[in-house]
């Protein structure tokens, strides 16, 4: 044994450390190690040779030299060192009768790799994704399973659904993004305030594949939404009467004939500017129930499609308002999705509603929750005749796809899930009122107390 001894002298046992990715050829250990003091074949052969001779001697009844097999044991353990990937701690050593996870067929006595609780061949540490040999330094861990770096990434790293790159990490290594809480669109956080375009309709953010249409008021609008888009006053009038004909069948006929007209955003800004008594606290106004005698300019004429997803040829022209009664005229926004277009001509025609029939001075939260139950109600009924297939849905012009389903209920999403305290927080006091008293004893309650029962 004395040999043997010779061989593993002057070698320091080593522990290995907890380092996820990094693989350790022996050869690179320091140059007093024992590996270089013989070759594999030798170190090998010298290993089977002690262990026959230990077996030996156990066979015979001798006591086993415990200090010399401690010293085998560790000698045959490289040292690693730390990474800040996520996996498993990881070893070289020589083996005997050890079986291999990846083929299942005895290691022997040449070199194997500890990991994951399990013994390897090093050629059947294998990539989970793509089964080649994981022979670089790092690897990453995912549900116990290995991967190269790159294959991980492709894998699991998020890529940002505007500019298609992997999203960077920040300055502490961590991937930061931002995700639409109904689309589920991924995106840097620089898209945030680089300019990025957003679609006025359905807020989605244009991506570098897909240029969404630019109107002549220099908002943008999404293809899908393009897809079912009121232009012009005339287009929108049958929706104005399917909307009317909704009140009716609530029993809250609409007498007056109210003038409709679909403007741009500078003209519904004039507008709003115009009203004394209106209450305005969107972020962006998209519809106004007049009260005051005004000139506004209507859109006639449908625009057209250009090269660069431009509209042309939109023809514009001004309409004076005559006030008849209580209301004189309600004004759309121009170029929204047909849904959206009929939850805004709903929630205005419950303001002309509520005038004509002697509401008085309703807090805002009251008046804009209400009418938002009303805009919300017009808009579950439309998602519902789509999914369903019934004939009301017939009415629309535009076909019933899923697209448009998906529309309406982010619509219906965007009404329910309001953060501002007047429309948010109004409709769902008002909902929930409706929901336990019905329609029309929280309508009376209203106009009695001019709050929510």
């Amino acid at each position: 044994m004395k040999w043997l001894e010779r061989i593993f002298k002057g070698a320091s046992p080593s522990r290995i450390g907890e380092y996820d990715t990094r693989f350790e050829d022996v050869g690179r250990h320091n140059k007093d190690s024992p590996w270089d003091l013989c070759g594999d074949e030798d170190l090998d052969r010298a290993i089977a040779l002690s262990l026959a001779e230990e077996e030996e001697r156990l066979s015979k009844g001798h006591d086993t030299d415990e200090d010399l097999a401690r010293a085998l044991q560790e000698s045959m353990q490289l040292r690693g060192r730390p990474s800040h990937d996520n996996s498993v701690p990881v070893q070289f050593v020589s083996s005997r009768r050890r079986v291999c996870e990846g083929c299942k067929k005895e290691i022997g006595f040449g070199r194997y790799l500890s990991c994951m609780d399990a013994l390897w061949h090093p050629n059947c540490f294998r990539c989970h994704a793509c089964n080649e040999p994981i022979t670089e330094l790092e690897f990453s861990m995912v549900s116990n399973c290995p991967y190269h770096k790159t294959c991980y990434k492709k894998l699991y790293h998020p890529k940002c659904d505007v500019c298609k790159d992997f999203i960077p990490a920040n300055r502490t290594g961590l991937i930061e993004y931002r995700a639409h809480p109904f689309w589920g669109q991924k995106y840097c956080p620089t898209h945030e305030y680089d300019s990025t375009p957003r679609c006025c309709s359905c807020e989605r953010v244009e991506s570098k594949d897909v240029q969404y249409i630019s109107l002549e008021d220099k908002r943008k609008l999404c293809l899908e939404c393009l897809h079912t888009s009121i232009m012009d006053t005339g287009e929108c009038q049958p929706l104005y009467h399917e909307i009317r004909d909704f009140f009716e069948g609530m029993q809250m006929k609409i007498k007056q004939e109210i003038p409709m007209l679909l403007v741009e955003r500078q003209a519904l800004n004039e507008a709003v500017e115009s009203e004394r008594d209106g209450q305005h606290h969107m972020p962006e106004t998209r519809g106004l129930c007049l009260s005051e005698e005004q000139t506004v300019n209507t859109i006639f004429k449908r625009p057209r499609i250009v090269a660069g997803n431009r509209f042309i040829d939109m023809r514009i022209g001004p309409t004076k308002l005559t006030r008849h009664c209580e209301v004189t005229a309600i004004l759309v926004l121009y170029g929204l999705p047909r849904l959206l277009t009929g939850s805004i001509l709903a929630h205005e025609l419950m303001h002309a509603w509520l005038r004509l029939n002697g509401f008085r001075n309703l807090l805002p939260e009251v008046e804009e929750g209400i009418c938002q139950v009303i805009a919300h109600m017009w808009l579950e009924s439309e998602v519902m005749a789509g999914s369903s297939n019934s004939s009301s849905s017939k009415k629309s012009k535009a076909p019933r796809t899923p697209a448009d389903k998906k529309l309406g209920e982010f619509f219906l999403h965007q009404i329910a899930n309001d953060s501002s305290p007047i429309y948010g927080s109004g409709f769902r006091a008002g909902h929930s009122s409706m929901m336990q008293y019905g329609l029309k004893r929280t309508l009376d309650h209203i106009k009695y107390t001019g709050r929510f029962p």
